[in-house]
């Protein structure tokens, strides 16, 4: 597992991006509700973890949490996938950037 202080670095690093494509989904307009709503969820989530993570001592509670964070930022980028032409390039790629970032968090992890 990664160093406590490598972590902490890491998640700080992807909560910025989540909030940043969370951000953006707030001020567009026309924007799909699952989009906005996943959006919405993970920004939250990230935040708590962030918060659980500093806390925690045990591997497999973190792991969990980040592995959570994942699959909500799997939702996130099937609705943005399943909007088709509702989201423009930026906002659609703030998305696809937070997911990308979570999976390879969860990925270093285990």
């Amino acid at each position: 597992m990664m160093q406590a202080n490598e972590l902490q670095q890491r998640l700080m690093h992807v909560e910025n991006t989540v909030h940043d494509a969370a951000r953006r989904c707030e001020s567009a307009q026309a924007i799909p509700m699952d989009v906005k709503n996943c959006m919405q969820e993970l920004d939250q989530r990230i935040g708590q973890a962030r918060n659980m993570v500093q806390s925690a001592q045990d591997e497999q509670q973190v792991r969990q949490c980040v592995d959570d964070l994942e699959q909500l930022g799997d939702r996130a980028k099937d609705a943005c996938e399943q909007s088709q032409g509702n989201l423009d390039d930026e906002l659609r790629n703030a998305i696809m950037q937070a997911h990308r970032e979570l999976s390879d968090l969860k990925h270093q992890l285990h």
